[in-house]
């Protein structure tokens, strides 16, 4: 394994494994902290009704992160022993969440948000499902699709929110249901191909709003929907070349936001997610639709450089090792009304290409430098994309 393989591996376990641990015990409701920030208000609180929601926010966050390394046999084996390791932890940990009677027994009924992280949670059965599905016992895998299907009953905002609904039915579909809802996948391709503004950009609903929501969200699950289900109907599989190509267009802008020190600008809502806001340039790395004038090396630079520089930072965890809320260390100004402890590992998306082999381009290509770097140091030959 090479040295920014490790560095990365490193990382993402030292992040997702508290919650993994815990949860596959059936001890996260126990041990996981709830801080949540009601009115920003400076102080870490455990009495939010933000504790209905956080375990599966947490769950659902850590596995749509982790899972592309979990669906391969690595090629090291030092690190197949631990990817062994960490996918008996996450079907344990998806078990105890979804069969009753457990202590960790995850809420997906009560409330708006249990439809939102269900979905992040059918995202990372999608992009494992071998690991994360099919070695399931039948019991856990009944218990699963009762649980997503019970998500039917809230209602998604005219927003990214449409997206959620079509990925857990889209996962239902992967699993074999046949009453799986074609309608509700239907309705929320439709909208955001209506929505959609241009250079990769989307609308959240009707209106733009200046924020990561198109990387956190939009378009990694709309490419995620697409592959999963798009060959069910003609006119699906007529989107996914336009889907793909705005995912990849998006992707070069979040490169080019890399600054030359791994600084990135902070905007809107969210941004305690940290380098979350990478998702989508993940995604596009681990999907192998990166636009031709990016080297897949430069990106692996650049977000090496985005790690470095917001793991480095202290009090990004607490002295247990969970996540605080902020960007840059603990800053709970940082964090909204809607943000607890189980939102913030939104984070763990930017492992993504973990999932590819170290003998990818991504990986074994030489060190270069990446767009904003180029610019910076006064590279006659840097360009713009346009």
């Amino acid at each position: 394994m090479n040295g920014t393989r490790k560095k990365w591996l490193d990382a993402m376990l030292g992040i997702a494994g508290p919650v993994l641990a815990s949860a596959a015990r059936g001890r996260l409701r126990a041990e996981m902290p709830v801080y949540a920030l009601p009115d920003c208000r400076a102080e870490l609180k455990t009495d939010s009704d933000r504790a209905n929601y956080t375990y599966l926010e947490a769950l659902g966050r850590t596995v749509c992160g982790i899972a592309p390394w979990l669906s391969h046999e690595a090629e090291d084996g030092e690190e197949e022993a631990l990817r062994r390791k960490y996918a008996e932890l996450t079907r344990a940990a998806i078990r105890a969440a979804v069969m009753p009677g457990s202590p960790d027994f995850m809420n997906f009924t009560y409330g708006g948000q249990p439809i939102v992280d269900a979905a992040f949670l059918a995202e990372g059965i999608l992009r494992a499902p071998e690991e994360l599905f099919g070695m399931l016992d039948d019991d856990v895998k009944r218990e699963l699709i009762s649980r997503m299907k019970e998500t039917r009953s809230r209602k998604p905002y005219a927003s990214n929110w449409l997206l959620f609904s079509a990925i857990i039915e889209s996962f239902l579909y992967y699993a074999g249901e046949p009453d799986w809802d074609p309608m509700r996948v239907d309705y929320a391709l439709r909208q955001h191909m209506q929505w959609y503004l241009g250079d990769g950009f989307y609308g959240d609903g009707p209106e733009f709003h200046l924020d990561y929501y198109n990387s956190y969200v939009i378009n990694p699950m709309l490419v995620d929907v697409i592959n999963t289900v798009g060959d069910v109907y003609p006119d699906w599989a007529e989107m996914r070349g336009t889907v793909i190509a705005r995912a990849g267009r998006f992707a070069s802008a979040l490169e080019s936001m890399i600054a030359p020190n791994g600084t990135y600008p902070v905007l809107g809502r969210s941004s305690s997610y940290r380098f979350g806001a990478f998702h989508a340039l993940a995604s596009a790395v681990l999907g192998g639709y990166l636009p031709d004038d990016i080297d897949p090396a430069a990106v692996r630079c650049a977000l090496t450089a985005v790690i470095d520089r917001v793991i480095s930072a202290p009090g990004m965890f607490d002295p247990d090792g969970w996540l605080t809320v902020g960007v840059n260390g603990y800053q709970p100004r940082i964090g909204e009304g809607y943000i607890s402890t189980g939102s913030l590992y939104l984070c763990l998306t930017v492992f993504l290409p973990l999932g590819l082999p170290g003998s990818s381009e991504f990986w074994s290509g030489e060190p270069c430098d990446w767009t904003q770097r180029r610019i910076w140091r006064g590279d006659e030959g840097a360009v713009t994309r346009h």
